[in-house]
């Protein structure tokens, strides 16, 4: 006789008859309140947090996160951190063919090439001494002897999409693991609620808006489960904050691990990573239903918080995410990333410059000083930095894309303050002086949290994969 196996229940038909409860749960979405943050400790449900595969550290650690202020879009480095009095003195005539020829030029090919000045002053601040533009009083005034400003740095892509690509990734071609994800893999995450790898964007009003694709914070080779959460800026930071009528944290619960049991019979027979993946997101899922609205309450927050910021939170401004970027950090996620979308300046560099970098300068400041005052920022490591830079040389009353040179900073987590590191030449075309690559950086940036760069790979397609490929070297000099 015959045996009759019952068809398994699918996944999908599962979901569709549990009022729409989990549908949103499985999507990362999340209900609020006291209740529901009782239920979850009372119900004793297991944390499933990611140790990491990294067992024991390479090097000895010195931070255990990174905030990443991403300037979206190509922040000129000779308005804001990359002095070049040279430039200025050479302001409307033509820019010397020796340091054009045969060179690669985004939308400026072919054309005249003239020499454009900076267009703001820039001064000497802190004890330390380093040159700023005026346009940035904030960073200037308040921690300009915490960061380190990098003029050296220099990319491969000329274009937008593939640089921002290659700045999260390591590589051009889409499909390769965001920085955050390596490190949630490599050490995993200190908050049991919350994702290892949070990104926030805020649009400004003062540029061409530079889209953000969700696969600069994909997990490309690595398990899906470490592929980064995107928070909205403004509102509840995620769809579906409120669970449906009648639905409570207990119920949630139960379908949870009705779900989990179902996947775990199918993962016993079915060959599919995803299916682990899927679980840990369903948890975490559950988990972030008592953690996130806890997270966004700033009502714990005293006057001088806001003050210091310039925001009461919520409002989607870049200070309002970097107040929410300290408080994920306080709560242990392992890297968070901060997109502002306002840099692209090709007219009206002058006035757009200014205007994005007041957008701007306020909240990083208050961030690194926030961080520093709560005995936070020596474990954390914030960047401030962009997908590459802007030529000398003039588009009408804008610049170019320009990957040869541009300027970034570091503060915290194992960086020394006060210091200005590589140059660019006179007119700041080109680096000069202690060039630093992109590998170069994510190097530096592992090794600060611990890791050999060299080490942390996974195999995939008959090869090792890392986020410095085979490239990269730690930039000791920027190390306290």
């Amino acid at each position: 006789m015959t045996a009759f196996h019952a068809p398994l229940v699918s996944r999908r038909s599962l979901l569709a008859d549990v009022a729409g409860g989990l549908g949103a749960i499985a999507v990362g979405t999340m209900a609020g309140g006291a209740g529901a943050a009782a239920a979850v400790r009372a119900s004793g449900a297991p944390a499933d947090l990611w140790p990491g595969v990294i067992r024991a550290y390479h090097v000895p650690p010195k931070a255990k996160r990174v905030i990443w202020l991403y300037m979206a879009g190509g922040m000129t480095h000779l308005d804001t951190f990359d002095h070049k009095p040279k430039l200025e003195a050479m302001h409307g005539q033509p820019m010397p063919e020796s340091f054009t020829a045969g060179q690669q030029i985004a939308q400026l090919q072919g054309q005249k090439l003239t020499c454009m000045a900076p267009q703001h002053s820039f001064q000497r601040v802190g004890q330390s001494g380093q040159e700023i533009s005026t346009i940035f009083p904030e960073i200037s005034a308040r921690i300009a002897d915490r960061i380190a400003i990098v003029r050296s740095m220099h990319t491969e892509a000329i274009n937008h999409d593939p640089a921002h690509t290659f700045m999260n990734t390591g590589s051009m071609i889409s499909g390769r693991p965001a920085a955050g994800s390596w490190l949630w893999y490599g050490l995993g995450n200190d908050a049991h609620d919350l994702p290892g790898f949070v990104v926030m964007v805020s649009t400004g009003n003062f540029g061409q808006k530079q889209p953000i694709a969700s696969r600069q914070w994909h997990s490309g080779l690595l398990p899906s489960r470490f592929q980064g959460v995107s928070f909205r800026s403004q509102g509840d930071p995620v769809f579906y904050v409120k669970s449906p009528p009648g639905v409570v944290p207990a119920r949630q619960r139960d379908v949870v691990d009705a779900v989990s049991r179902l996947d775990n019979l199918r993962g016993a027979w079915a060959d599919d990573p995803e299916i682990a993946a899927r679980l840990s997101q369903y948890e975490l899922a559950f988990q972030m239903q008592a953690s996130v609205p806890e997270l966004v309450d700033l009502s714990d927050e005293p006057q001088s918080t806001f003050d210091l910021y310039g925001t009461k939170g919520g409002d989607g401004s870049f200070a309002a995410n970097c107040l929410l970027a300290r408080r994920l950090a306080e709560r242990g996620v392992r890297f968070i990333q901060l997109y502002h979308r306002d840099w692209d300046h090709h007219g009206g560099v002058k006035a757009h410059v200014q205007g994005t970098a007041a957008e701007v300068d306020r909240g990083a400041a208050a961030l690194v000083e926030d961080l520093a005052r709560r005995g936070m920022l020596d474990e954390t490591l914030v960047v401030f930095g962009t997908e590459f830079g802007r030529t000398p040389m003039a588009q009408g009353d804008g610049r170019d894309h320009h990957m040869k040179a541009f300027s970034i900073w570091l503060a915290g987590g194992g960086i020394k303050g006060g210091l200005t590191y590589g140059a660019t030449d006179d007119l700041g075309y080109g680096v000069v002086e202690n060039p630093v690559t992109v590998h170069d950086l994510h190097a530096t940036l592992l090794h600060l949290l611990g890791i050999d760069h060299t080490r942390l790979t996974i195999r995939s397609q008959g090869r090792d994969f890392r986020l410095t490929d085979v490239h990269g070297h730690v930039v000791h000099d920027l190390i306290a």
